[in-house]
């Protein structure tokens, strides 16, 4: 499963670059992070970091094909951003009953 911490503008090459990779199905959430240009300062010896707002975006994407998403992505949301990717065991289809690859 591929992860994007991106600023609100940074969607729509997110969607580009998932969709160039037939990948349509993404999960997109409405968050705030240190992301792009927050300002940080620090108060009596505290960090103070302004969360500015962002999307965190997941989509689950094959194995064969993460590094150039995430090469896409990255292109596309440059500077500001965050990426990740993280291992799924197993995904089901509740409606279907797939499982695995076909699920996706």
């Amino acid at each position: 499963m591929v992860h994007a911490l991106v600023p609100p503008h940074g969607l729509d090459g997110v969607r580009r670059a998932l969709e160039r990779h037939a990948v349509l199905g993404m999960t997109i959430a409405e968050v705030r992070g240190p992301v792009g240009d927050a300002h940080r300062e620090v108060h009596r010896g505290t960090v103070l970091v302004d969360l500015a707002p962002c999307l965190r975006i997941e989509a689950i994407v094959h194995d064969e094909i993460t590094e150039r998403v995430l090469t896409e992505i990255a292109s596309a949301v440059h500077p500001d951003g965050r990426l990740w990717v993280v291992p799924l065991e197993l995904v089901t289809r509740v409606r279907t009953g797939e499982r695995g690859a076909d699920a996706v």
